[in-house]
């Protein structure tokens, strides 16, 4: 601290030399600057002076500048804004022109745009915070027109499954009038002509795959079409269809990155409606319009289907129609089968498969298979078979009730004409017959006769267009008409012939009425024969069962006049009337057997039109059951005793049965061939009458016996009822005077039967 306190001293002195040695050049410099204070004083007030001069003269100017100033500053701002406004400008009209596109539902367009808003002019003004607003709402917008789209394709699907039918109806009248065309062609000679190729269906269409936007932006799905006159030409299916919905649905998403969701949903959603449209309405088989409107919605859907897989590349694949076509052929197969077989009218059935046949014809246009379908005609064939018999085994009950069973009577040569061109008759000696005259058969022999030919066109109709050669055509006819003759018409022929109250006159008229059809059965194989071009010598062409049809219901006819002449003859059996006790001899045949001789004869006189061996049978058969009948009748148990009188009374009445025998009530018998049925009751008969019982006794046995037909048993049966009624009423008034040798010789004859019988039996 010394040390330092002698530092400062020491400086101190030092600075006290330096001041006095510069103490007089300080103070003249302070005298000089206080001077020039005087004068620096009157320089700044003439700056002020001249400053406030200069303030006041340039306010103006600084005014003006100022404002100059202010107008480059604006000018400067006016030019920035111009060249920012430049940039944004186009942005906002490009966003404005997104917004009109969206409202008008220009949905491609509008995603165009967006594409060139987001790469293109947003980027350039990207610091901008409008900009920013704008870039945030691009998402959503792509999503508001992926949905919006999305929500035009359902209103579109939706629309097609309505108007499926109408597309579809559409279609398959193109088919029909190309079929029509097709036919008349084949009409007209063939001189170059071929079928004609199939018409482009997709010319019609703007097929917008590859464009960069469609021409259509309406949205409306189905294309409203007035109805046509049948004799307008018929527009194409897919001119009822404005695709575009489906088209920009397809652009946006394929755009937008999402294709593969788009087909997906695209598939599903129509596998969906396939199913719809495939399952059949519960009442589809009541009326043919059922049928139509479930085939139309079918064809439709394949149409529209075809031409979204001719127009897009892989929105659908062949792979996709082909498993769906699969899906409708065995649903609507599988629905065919069960609702046909409800139906029982075969013009409905008929009507149904030329609606099938058009159905597949119109898919076959279209690339579809549809074999599938043609053999499934032929099993609805078979129940049109059905059908067609039960409405003609009807037909053939209300002819066969309603006719007369007499012969066609014939007034003039024009009547004449009219039944032998309903039925090929020809008798030469009929022809020459003066009119009035008679046809052998009765009405239902022409109506029959027609309605097999009407069968026959009805099993025609059924193969048109079924694709089938003329054998199996033939084959099928001739088939189904065997069905028809063997099944139908042969249990309506055995119906009436079985019938309780028909008539024996009827019966005979059935007979001749089967001959008849039965000749007539070779112009039915001529007429098949010419409808379908094959010759009846081909290896495979079935026959006609005709013949044996009629001759079975010929044969039962005969039966039934054998079983009706049978009954008739019971009956007048029931009249007899005999007093087995009587003693007084008659001179005449019973009443009841003269009636019935009577009505035998009347009978076969109507025989006359029958075949020579029918009547013949018919006449021997009743008068075997005559002569059973009247032997049963003398044998029955009933009759206890009987007289001499008795049996010369069943005498007489076998005698009026011989009379009628030889009469010859049926020609064609040799000799005395029908009184053989009465020998049995005649050499009984005489055996008793003239008691000649020793000829018996030692002829029996041999083949030249008088009474060969008399079986022991039987005569002595009738003995021992002439034994009891000698002994009780003593009525041998003629063998009175040897009374007791004829007791002895009763008991000594019915002795020796007996004997007979057990060395018979023996």
């Amino acid at each position: 601290m010394e040390k330092l306190e002698t530092r400062i001293r020491n400086h101190d002195r030092e600075i006290e030399k330096m001041c006095n040695f510069h103490y007089q050049g300080f103070v003249d410099s302070i005298t000089e600057l206080l001077k020039v204070r005087g004068e620096a004083q009157k320089l700044k007030n003439q700056v002020t002076d001249t400053n406030r001069k200069l303030q006041h003269e340039g306010k103006e100017l600084v005014i003006a500048m100022e404002e100059l100033k202010q107008c480059r500053l604006q000018q400067r701002n006016i030019s920035a804004t111009v060249d920012k406004l430049m940039l944004c400008l186009p942005v906002l009209e490009m966003y404005s022109k997104l917004r009109d596109q969206m409202k008008t539902k220009r949905h491609y367009p509008a995603l165009k745009t967006l594409e060139h808003l987001e790469h293109t002019y947003l980027p350039q003004v990207s610091h901008y915070r409008f900009c920013k607003v704008m870039v945030d709402n691009i998402p959503k917008l792509r999503e508001e027109i992926k949905d919006v789209s999305m929500s035009d394709l359902k209103d579109f699907l939706e629309s097609i499954r309505k108007h499926s039918d109408k597309i579809g109806e559409t279609a398959m009248k193109q088919a029909q009038q190309q079929r029509n065309l097709d036919n008349i062609i084949l009409q007209q000679p063939r001189i170059g002509s071929k079928r004609k190729p199939k018409k482009d269906a997709y010319t019609i269409f703007d097929t917008e795959t590859g464009s960069t936007s469609p021409k259509s932006e309406q949205d409306s799905g189905i294309l409203d079409v007035e109805d046509e006159e049948d004799d307008e030409e018929v527009p194409g299916a897919q001119d009822l269809v404005d695709f575009s919905p489906v088209y920009r649905c397809l652009h946006i998403y394929s755009v937008l990155g999402a294709r593969e969701t788009f087909e997906n949903y695209y598939r599903k959603q129509r596998r969906k409606q396939a199913r719809l449209v495939l399952q059949p309405p519960s009442n589809m088989h009541e009326t043919l319009d059922g049928y139509r409107k479930y085939f139309n919605q079918i064809v439709g859907f394949f149409v529209v289907e075809d031409h979204i897989l001719h127009t897009t590349q892989g929105l659908v694949n062949r792979a996709y129609i082909d498993e769906l076509w699969e899906m409708a052929l065995s649903k609507t197969i599988a629905a065919l089968r069960t609702h046909s077989s409800y139906c029982s009218d075969p013009n409905l059935v008929l009507d149904l498969k030329n609606l099938i046949v058009l159905f597949a014809d119109t898919l076959q246009v279209y690339g579809f298979p549809v074999n599938q379908l043609f053999d499934m005609l032929l099993e609805i064939r078979d129940q049109y078979s059905e059908t067609l018999l039960k409405k003609w085994s009807g037909i053939f009950r209300n002819i066969l009730d309603s006719d007369n069973y007499s012969p066609i009577p014939v007034t003039s040569e024009e009547i004449y004409k009219k039944v032998v061109g309903q039925f090929p008759f020809q008798d030469t000696e009929l022809e020459k017959q003066p009119f009035p005259k008679k046809f052998p058969f009765s009405e239902f022999v022409p109506k029959v006769y027609n309605q097999i030919k009407e069968f026959i066109y009805a099993c025609l109709k059924f193969s048109e267009d079924l694709h089938l050669s003329s054998t199996e055509v033939d084959d099928m006819i001739r088939k189904s008409t065997n069905l028809l003759l063997t099944r139908t018409l042969s249990s309506s022929l055995q119906n009436v012939i079985k019938r309780k109250n028909i008539g024996l006159t009827e019966l005979v008229q059935i007979i001749i009425n089967t001959t008849h059809l039965e000749k007539s059965c070779k112009y039915l194989e001529e007429f098949i024969t010419n409808i379908t071009n094959v010759l009846p010598e081909t290896v495979h062409t079935t026959k006609l069962y005709g013949t044996t049809t009629f001759k079975d219901a010929r044969h039962a006819a005969e039966e039934e006049i054998y079983t009706n002449l049978n009954q008739k003859i019971d009956q007048f059996l029931q009249l007899a009337d005999y007093d087995w006790m009587t003693g007084d001899l008659g001179n005449k045949a019973s009443d009841y057997l003269v009636d019935l001789i009577a009505f035998l004869r009347s009978t076969f006189a109507v025989f006359t039109h029958l075949p020579g061996k029918v009547a013949q049978t018919a006449c021997m058969s009743a008068c075997k059951h005559l002569a059973t009948s009247l032997m049963q009748l003398l044998l029955e148990a009933e009759v206890r005793q009987l007289t001499l009188g008795a049996l010369q009374q069943f005498n007489l009445d076998v005698r009026e049965c011989e009379q009628f025998a030889r009469s010859g009530p049926v020609p064609g018998f040799q000799e005395d061939t029908l009184q053989l049925a009465f020998i049995d009751l005649r050499q009984l008969l005489d055996l008793f009458l003239q008691w000649d019982w020793s000829t018996y006794l030692a002829d029996y046995g041999q083949p030249t016996c008088k009474y060969l037909r008399v079986n022991p048993v039987t005569a002595l049966t009738l003995l021992e009822k002439m034994k009891d009624t000698s002994r009780k009423n003593n009525m041998f008034a003629q063998f009175r005077k040897n009374e007791r040798d004829k007791q002895k010789l009763i008991d000594t004859v019915a002795k020796q039967l007996r004997g007979l019988i057990s060395s018979h039996h023996s």
